[in-house]
């Protein structure tokens, strides 16, 4: 079955709740799969630390309806729990969009377009709404009675009370509750020693919080106590799943090895475009420009995910070995993929948030200035040129999210973009070298465009070839 934790709207505790439930969980030796929707990276990594699986992420607009559906009864059925975490508030999507449109198909008109309670409805999962209790008693059945009744199509199958302040103030809570006889699966009360840090963009990593497992187990001590398990059990439950087919893989008939950049610095992104890669016939080679003096040996690519070059920028710029390897392996030819923290990393150079500027690689005639507006959004973007990934012409969709920007544009951009919800111009974006360097600001997820990974493998093949 598997249920949805949703929130009220942003900031009520959903991740808590989440991680709580997961660490209980695997405490307790049971396998639980996660899953996140929309296109966060850094909830996904916390999942991951705690339950020892890749987390999936289900966004319709990256991908499709139909790819949400697959990917979820897919990587379901491989454990014996499974929990979705939501985004945003419940009923929080992208705007007036046609439910059912898989980029252009439309079918019915809908305002909340790749929120959680589209998911709910696409996966016909039950939600367990997580509410804000810190600043109300009694107003709290008005919220419940809100959201089990605003869309008949959304199963609330109960709450979890969060930031509890006392026993009284719990009893107030539940005698405002009785009269929806809607259950209350959990009751976490004011918790001052479960810190998770933030920062501009979100969540600190995991790769950078030294105190984590501690943090973990405090969580998974919290899980034991604030749930009422025996009803929640039976809701998280996996069950078999129909799963169509998937689209047929050519047979890999030669390996490529590909560099993908993991670090602190680095550490943006999606499992499944990982696993495409593996599926295509690549070996995935892991390396750091953080502490690594040179590339791996014999690869014929590289893969820059997003992260936070920003804030080691400095220990970035002291390592010149691995700057000058990329350089060097780039103006050779090497097919590279370089999404946001990635451009930034070839950039020529980064200037943090204390106006500190440091040399990058410097093989794209810019530099990425950091600021404090924060860009953010799903775009649509139309390939202006031929380039590494994606021939001149074609439409993908992808999402923003980045406190910097570039002191100049390209000569020839890659793309022309716009707001997915909108007809809203965003302008010209990415930068690339001929044809073996893919670098924009635009997170891309493959599940429903293979064509995108088949074609960066082929690139790589045809470099090997040459050298």
């Amino acid at each position: 079955m598997s249920v949805i934790i949703a929130g009220e709207r942003s900031g009520v505790g959903k991740t808590t709740v989440t991680l709580a439930l997961l660490a209980s969980l695997c405490r307790r030796d049971r396998s639980v799969q996660s899953f996140k929707v929309g296109p966060d990276y850094i909830d996904p990594m916390f999942h991951q630390h705690v339950t020892n699986r890749a987390c999936r992420n289900l966004d319709p607009v990256l991908t499709s309806e139909t790819y949400v559906q697959q990917c979820f009864a897919r990587h379901s059925q491989l454990s014996e729990y499974a929990v979705v975490e939501g985004v945003m508030g419940l009923f929080d999507g992208i705007g007036h969009r046609e439910s059912g449109m898989e980029h252009g198909k439309e079918k019915r008109k809908s305002t909340d377009f790749a929120s959680t309670a589209h998911i709910a409805r696409l996966l016909d999962l039950p939600v367990v709404l997580v509410i804000d209790c810190s600043r109300l008693s009694g107003s709290v059945a008005a919220i419940a009675h809100g959201y089990k009744s605003f869309d008949p199509q959304i199963k609330i199958a109960g709450v979890v009370l969060n930031r509890v302040g006392s026993d009284r103030h719990l009893s107030l809570l539940k005698d405002s509750l009785k009269s929806l006889q809607l259950p209350i699966l959990g009751v976490l009360r004011r918790q001052d020693n479960i810190t998770i840090p933030d920062r501009h963009l979100g969540l600190v990593p995991t790769a950078e919080l030294r105190q984590l497992d501690a943090v973990i187990n405090r969580l998974a001590d919290l899980g034991d106590t604030c749930f009422d398990w025996q009803s929640l059990l039976p809701l998280l439950k996996s069950k078999p799943l129909p799963i169509s087919s998937s689209p047929h893989l050519p047979t890999p008939y030669s390996p490529v090895r590909i560099a993908i950049v993991r670090d602190r610095a680095f550490n943006f992104y999606y499992q499944d475009n990982l696993d495409l890669l593996q599926q295509l016939g690549a070996e995935l080679v892991y390396w750091s420009p953080l502490v690594d003096a040179e590339l791996p040996k014999d690869v014929q690519g590289m893969y820059f995910g997003g992260g936070f070059p920003e804030v080691f920028a400095q220990q970035l710029a002291e390592n010149i070995t691995a700057r000058n390897a990329v350089k060097t392996a780039i103006l050779k030819g090497m097919p590279t993929i370089a999404e946001c923290g990635g451009l930034m990393y070839l950039c020529e150079q980064i200037t943090d948030f204390e106006a500190k500027s440091w040399p990058m690689v410097g093989v794209l005639p810019t530099s990425a200035l950091m600021g404090g507006r924060l860009t953010l959004g799903y775009r649509r973007a139309v390939a202006l040129q031929d380039n590494l990934l994606v021939k001149a012409g074609k439409t993908i969709y992808g999402h923003e999210f980045h406190r910097s920007r570039l002191t100049s544009t390209p000569n020839q951009p890659l793309f022309d973009t716009s707001r997915y919800d909108s007809e809203e111009n965003m302008g010209y974006e990415g930068w690339g070298l001929p044809m073996n360097v893919y670098a924009s600001y635009v997170h891309l997820h493959w599940g429903e465009s293979v064509e995108i990974p088949q074609q960066f493998i082929q690139q790589c093949r045809s470099y090997s070839s040459l050298i």
